[in-house]
């Protein structure tokens, strides 16, 4: 681990993954439903002439059970049948982590593989449709810059979207790669998924996009004035579009089937993290893993009845939102503990704390006198929070190059390169040539970025979020949506406080999750064990030539003597 004082940031990661998951599989529980309710007569999605607002209008007050909703959107009663729904997504998450990772990786190949040629199959068709050209001219070919102003909170969410996407910061990237032969390619693997999801991400984009040009034009409407956000797109356009086609009744079911496929991945995924933390753990390495993952499929379904109620969109749409904030400040913690915790005792040791902690302040102090100009500022607050920061940041440098300065004079074999080197990369670059011994080839350029701009980028989008407005002009925080605050602003803020509390649980208090890290030091231990051998058995050798050589050169020196 990168310090013992920073494993409350991994326990935090999957506690992240767990609240996800636990809403994640009301999702799934809609999904479900609309598929069974596809085969009934009171289906919407093939009525001729239903329009998108219709379709979606049957999914909010039918199958989530809206329409008992009061002004204040507080729920009134809990849905048996989306209850019995989501217990019957759980089973099948259940059954997909029980017997072991050859039967999960099995499972993958199908709920994978399937939704990948049905995406070609949904782009080829919604491509052949009248109205299709003006939809993917919709997606590539008009550009609104003026959201990335106006809108400033899109940046924070669209990384943390990204994060959910590639299942960062949940803890799933790093079980999964605890069950990877010990030399695999780290780089390779991590190159490969991010570009096989960005390009899946990309071509489903022309087949949702045909889709709604199609609607536009059996409508009579511009691209623009047809809605294909959220669950508007899922439950509204891309079904009716579907639904109007000859046999559309079996293009809708596959569609859901689709839906449904690509969301038991993505389940059943998120819940292997907390489930590998808790059997990787000192004394459960012998527990059936059936066991653990009925234990927690039973516990997330009992709190996913909350989103079973009428008022369960509402839930979903807030816990959500403020899971947003729990990954960007796992995310930032992660590449902090990387670039600048990892070999901080020995760094500290070598150049003393006045000059690694200045530097450290000089770095983030000036990030968040920065923010601090560029979100507290009425007029001018781009160049007020740039000046701010290359003030402090400049000037905490001038402090460091004297500190540094100093300790050339008390020690001469410094010079200003090595000892620069010394304080701003040694140590990450120690954790890249650590990680190449294992996973092979690692490049420069994630060590550096890892020290001097990830953990930066990831703490401005932070605060960003944390400050941004709604349209009233109060702080999202605390106001998302317009909800009212009980319930729904306090389980959300609830959430972030209880991904913080682990973190500064695991920094006051690091015994308390010891038992989680045992096991990896004894498996480092083990993985290190030939190596030690190795090099033992050549120091022995070493040491037998030596006497032997002196066994030889005494005869010769006693004559030379003579």
């Amino acid at each position: 681990t990168f310090h013992a004082r920073f494993r409350g940031v991994g326990v935090s990661s999957v506690a992240c993954a767990y609240m996800l998951v636990v809403y994640y599989s009301m999702l799934l529980a809609w999904v479900s439903r609309a598929f069974f309710e596809s085969w009934s007569s009171e289906a919407p999605w093939t009525e001729e002439g239903i329009t998108g607002e219709e379709a979606v209008g049957y999914f909010m007050d039918t199958i989530i059970g809206m329409s008992t909703l009061g002004p204040d959107l507080r729920p009134t009663r809990v849905l048996g049948v989306n209850v019995g729904y989501s217990a019957l997504v759980w089973i099948c998450i259940w059954a997909c982590l029980a017997f072991g990772l050859k039967w999960t990786g099995r499972i993958a190949y199908i709920s994978m593989g399937l939704p990948i040629i049905l995406l070609f199959v949904f782009l080829i068709k919604a491509c052949t449709l009248e109205g299709a050209s003006e939809g993917i001219n919709a997606y590539i070919g008009q550009w609104d810059m003026s959201v990335l102003t106006e809108r400033p909170d899109v940046w924070s969410t669209a990384v943390s979207q990204i994060f959910f996407s590639l299942s960062v910061t949940f803890g799933t990237m790093t079980a999964y790669g605890s069950h990877c032969p010990r030399g695999e390619p780290a780089f390779v693997n991590s190159v490969v998924i991010g570009l096989s999801n960005s390009m899946f991400s990309f071509i489903a984009g022309f087949a949702v996009f045909a889709a709604v040009g199609h609607l536009a034009w059996q409508q009579g409407v511009p691209v623009d004035d047809v809605t294909y956000g959220g669950f508007a797109l899922v439950f509204g356009t891309w079904p009716v579009v579907f639904g109007s086609l000859p046999g559309g009744e079996h293009w809708v079911r596959l569609l859901f089937f689709d839906l449904f496929l690509l969301g038991i991945d993505s389940a059943f995924s998120i819940l292997e993290g907390p489930l590998t933390v808790l059997l990787d753990r000192a004394g459960m390495e012998t527990f059936p893993k059936w066991k653990a993952a009925a234990l927690f499929s039973i516990v997330a379904f009992l709190f996913s009845i909350i989103y079973a109620t009428d008022a369960g969109l509402i839930f979903l749409d807030t816990i959500d939102f403020y899971i947003n904030f729990v990954l960007l400040l796992t995310g930032f913690f992660e590449t902090f503990g990387a670039g600048w915790i990892y070999h901080l005792e020995e760094q500290i040791k070598t150049l003393g704390p006045e000059v690694v902690f200045t530097y450290m302040f000089t770095t983030f102090g000036s990030i968040i006198v920065a923010c601090g100009l560029w979100f507290g500022l009425d007029n001018n607050a781009v160049w007020g929070g740039f000046l701010g920061f290359f003030v402090c940041y400049f000037a905490g440098l001038g402090v460091t190059y004297i500190l540094l300065k100093k300790k050339m004079v008390q020690e001469p074999q410094w010079t200003w390169k090595t000892i620069t080197y010394e304080l701003c990369l040694k140590n990450v670059m120690d954790l890249r040539a650590e990680l190449s011994d294992v996973v092979g080839y690692m490049p420069w350029i994630w060590a550096f970025m890892m020290k001097n701009l990830i953990p930066h980028i990831l703490l401005i989008l932070f605060i960003n979020l944390a400050q941004s407005d709604n349209a009233e002009g109060e702080p999202l925080f605390g106001h998302y949506g317009g909800y009212v605050t009980w319930p729904f602003q306090v389980l959300g803020i609830l959430c972030v406080a209880f991904a913080g509390c682990l973190i500064l649980v695991g920094a006051a208090m690091p015994a308390v999750y010891e038992p989680y890290d045992i096991p990896y030091r004894k498996a480092l231990a083990a993985a290190q064990a030939p190596q030690k051998e190795v090099e033992g058995m050549e120091t022995d050798e070493k040491k037998d030539l030596s006497s032997e050589g002196e066994e030889v050169a005494s005869p010769e020196s006693t004559e030379a003597e003579a």
